[in-house]
């Protein structure tokens, strides 16, 4: 028996025990049918092989007991699911799980999860877990991920590379209490890795690597048009989104604030940006519309070189640059400390300036050749994940609780 199947065998057994039902399939036609007929506690296991087609799913509800499952058969294997136009398209669904599949080569997006146009009933509980996404556009707005009217949802341990030129890596519009975490994202141009916009509210993005992602590795906010905002007319693009533990290396602005409030970026490492630590922007206009305020920047780790560097903070007009905190970074110019003392719009309170950190760089792996408690290698950052997760993203913390013993104590 292969490995894959005695996996398979294993589940299914499990599912017996929880009365559920479990499907498998080698075949696209097949993959296709048992998305429009899966029901509460179907779990569908897919064959290692190559799938190529649109998969759609509508009006797909799982429940907190019995999830509906599309999972890769053997986890060592995943199935490649490769797209004609996108990969797989989920609309209006619930308590849905994605597992150990590839997403591969869509023209459009690579997922696309959405509530269908209703803007008031989203989608909601979903979990992807171990996906890797891959080769997506490659020109234009096409993202790895798209999630539109998305509320409560686990992304964990996913890998997207090489999405559309003039998208992101996961693009949220009107999306509410989510997580991902121990992702990486990885691309060469893009525009950006991780947007939240539309209204979105109550993100943690934690413990992911960004690999020259886009402009703006993470983008908490945007440009969104008036009739996609989820909900209509919140004041904001973005609220409360949060970046914790997180390593960037490379992008023009790992950290871009643009229409947000209340959003947070703390114990992350920032190693090499091509243009700018971060840029506070605002986009889209109006009187509905606050500025750009309260963002927070606390205990950072950032190394940069002059000679990429064009200023460490990037502010545009229609902003409130007077609101944001900065709260005990660490600032290191490597190839001039003298020059590290940063420009940024309100002082720094207990900023470590100009003192070599120790980075060790080998490939994507940064490290630093003592504890600090600053950046992602700071045991600190896992307890501000347990402290600010569990109040924005109740659901998904909990769903994330299993992978995170340190969250625990």
């Amino acid at each position: 028996m292969k490995a894959w199947q005695a996996t398979a065998l294993l589940v299914g057994l499990a599912l017996l025990a929880a009365g559920g039902e479990e499907v498998r399939v080698g075949t696209a036609e097949a993959l296709a049918a048992a998305l429009r007929t899966a029901t509460p506690g179907t779990t569908i296991l897919v064959a290692p092989g190559e799938y190529r087609g649109y998969f759609r799913g509508t009006d797909l509800h799982g429940t907190a007991e019995k999830p509906i499952v599309i999972a890769g058969a053997d986890p060592a294997q995943p199935p490649v699911l490769r797209g004609a136009g996108g990969c797989v398209h989920l609309s209006c669904v619930s308590h849905i799980v994605l597992r150990n599949l590839a997403l591969v080569g869509a023209r459009t997006n690579g997922l696309n999860i959405d509530d269908g146009g209703t803007i008031t009933s989203p989608s909601r509980h979903i979990v992807l877990d171990r996906l890797s996404v891959r080769d997506i556009g490659p020109r234009g707005n096409c993202d790895g991920i798209k999630l539109s009217g998305v509320d409560d949802f686990l992304i964990r341990g996913c890998t997207v590379e090489r999405w559309g030129s003039g998208g992101s890596a996961i693009d949220m519009v009107g999306c509410h209490r989510g997580v991902i975490m121990d992702t990486t994202f990885r691309h060469t141009s893009g525009s950006s890795g991780v947007q939240a916009k539309g209204g979105s509210c109550d993100v943690v993005v934690y413990r992911c690597r960004f690999s020259d992602a886009g402009q703006r590795a993470i983008n908490m906010g945007g440009s969104t048009g008036r009739p996609f905002f989820r909900p209509a007319a919140p004041g904001y693009e973005a609220k409360r989104i949060a970046a914790i533990g997180n390593t960037f290396v490379g992008s023009m602005a790992p950290l871009a604030f643009v229409g947000s409030e209340d959003c947070v970026a703390s114990y992350n490492t920032v190693y090499r940006p091509t243009a700018w630590v971060l840029r506070i922007l605002q986009e889209s206009r109006g009187e509905e519309f606050a500025p750009s305020r309260n963002g927070v920047l606390r205990r950072n780790l950032i190394v940069w070189r002059a000679r990429d560097l064009r200023e460490t903070a990037n502010v545009g007009r229609g902003t409130s640059p007077e609101t944001f905190a900065f709260e005990n970074n660490w600032w290191y110019c490597e190839d001039r400390p003298a020059q590290s003392q940063p420009a940024l719009p309100t002082a720094d309170q207990g900023a470590v300036v100009g003192l070599d950190p120790g980075l060790r760089v080998e490939g994507e792996k940064i490290s630093t050749a003592r504890e600090l408690d600053h950046g992602a290698g700071s045991p600190r950052a896992a307890q501000e994940f347990a402290k600010l997760a569990p109040k924005l993203a109740p659901w998904a913390y909990a769903r994330a609780r299993e992978a995170l013993p340190e969250a625990r104590q």
